[in-house]
């Protein structure tokens, strides 16, 4: 079979280079607009960078995977393509601040229907509201001219970071489709690709609805639960208890389980945001504004933590860190990723930049463009310098963030770290991934989320 994936962005890039990887008779073909991408996931150099990703792309690249700008082609050739596209939260007209931005997906469905020539299987593989499957098959269907087209949704469960790991070993691979013969034997199609290396009792098949509707409520759970953490770790330095302590010893309980209870500045990424406040607005326009409120309130707490966390490194520099050297120590929203959507660091260093500190920071993959871009500056800001390495963002600093928990910052000489920064010396561990303790007998003043 001939498969085609439309975008080739954090999704489509692992997902398809690892069909390809475990099903060799497959030819996958991943195509997207922007060419520099597309020439990156042809150079020795990926656009993304997941651990695993390189070795499985350079074993099948050139043999059954590709990588193109030639869509028209790919889209023609196919018999399944997936979309794979961004879905943006809305910025403009109804909804805007919490509707999803559907023109991608829209302009991905109107494309298939002006350039493919047969019958095809059309799967959403980008995260999408409920009943966008029913817009998809409008457009297909009403440019039809004879061909027949079965959608899919088959949304993605990945945690950056962890990609391949998670495609390879996936909990639950899920496929919904339209329950008449013609869409189950879609269904079929697409659970014979999975079934190559996932085992048939993961491989769970729904409705189009339900399908949809489970990726946005997965992650609200997810996000739920660390903004729930978070809150508690904000009573926790209050009350001088250990957020740590807490949440192990609320994970213990079988019903509760441990996963997703570890406090920190707050989550980020690409989906979590996106999808509850996705959620949010479903609710609102289905008239249920009690459950748009609840889920909205994950949101509400995900934005204090972070903010309470800037705040709390200007209330511990004598309440200024106005010309202040303030080391930051990761901005990738995790560690094992490149991706700085929604990152709390961004956030943190925004706050920490209206308070007019001197911001030193270094993350071992996120390139400078990139944080310029996030930060919102311009290439001769002088409030800001990206470094090569922990060591030249610590020297001469007031205090050092850790914000994102890159296991590199665990084998750091913080003794060494601790001789070059100005005294007294403030370490933040807004990941609470070092040990606090020892960092007192270094002689910092260490402080970590829900640690005081």
């Amino acid at each position: 079979m001939k498969i085609c994936c439309i975008g080739a962005g954090y999704v489509g890039g692992p997902t398809m280079a690892m069909i390809a990887h475990k099903c060799e008779d497959h030819t996958v073909t991943v195509v997207d607009i922007n060419e520099a991408r597309i020439d990156a996931w042809n150079s020795v150099e990926l656009p993304v960078y997941e651990p695993g990703l390189d070795e499985i792309v350079q074993a099948n690249r050139g043999k059954n995977l590709f990588f193109s700008t030639d869509v028209d082609s790919a889209i023609r050739e196919a018999d399944m393509i997936f979309m794979s596209v961004n879905t943006p939260t809305k910025t403009y007209g109804v909804g805007a601040g919490r509707a999803a931005d559907l023109r991608y997906i829209e302009k991905c469905a109107r494309k298939i229907a002006e350039v493919c020539e047969g019958d095809k299987i059309v799967v959403e593989k980008s995260t999408l509201p409920v009943r966008t499957a029913e817009s998809i098959k409008r457009i297909l269907e009403s440019n039809a001219e004879g061909r027949k087209f079965q959608i899919l949704s088959n949304p993605e469960f990945l945690a950056e970071g962890t990609a391949i790991q998670d495609l390879q070993n996936p909990d639950r691979v899920l496929i919904g489709g339209d329950q008449t013969p013609e869409g189950k034997a879609a269904i079929q199609i697409l659970v014979d690709v999975y079934a190559a290396w996932v085992p048939e009792e993961r491989i769970l098949t729904t409705n189009l609805w339900s399908s949809e509707l489970s990726k946005l409520t997965a992650n609200a759970f997810l996000a739920q639960r660390i903004s729930s953490i978070n809150a508690i770790s904000a009573l926790c330095e209050a009350t001088e208890a250990n957020v740590d302590e807490v949440a192990h010893a609320i994970g213990t309980d079988s019903r509760i389980g441990p996963k997703f209870l570890k406090s920190s500045v707050g989550f980020g990424g690409s989906c979590f945001q996106k999808d509850i406040l996705n959620l949010v607005y479903l609710c609102e326009h289905f008239g249920l504004p009690d459950v748009a409120a609840y889920w909205n309130s994950v949101i509400e707490m995900n934005d204090y933590q972070k903010h309470r966390f800037a705040r709390k490194v200007v209330s511990t520099l004598f309440n200024t860190v106005s010309d202040k050297k303030i080391a930051v120590l990761g901005f990738a929203f995790k560690k094992d990723t490149n991706d700085t959507r929604e990152s709390a660091a961004i956030y943190i260093c925004k706050d920490l930049l209206e308070e007019q500190a001197n911001l030193s920071i270094y993350d071992p993959k996120v390139p400078e463009a990139q944080m310029l871009r996030d930060l919102e500056l311009g290439e001769k800001d002088d409030s800001i310098t990206v470094c090569g390495d922990a060591y030249e963002a610590t020297k001469d600093a007031h205090a050092v963030l850790v914000l994102t928990e890159w296991d590199e910052f665990k084998e750091l000489d913080y003794k060494k770290i601790y001789d070059a920064m100005h005294l007294p010396a403030f370490l933040f561990d807004g990941r609470n991934v070092l040990d606090l303790e020892a960092l007192r007998e270094i002689g910092f003043e260490a402080s970590g989320i829900g640690k005081g």
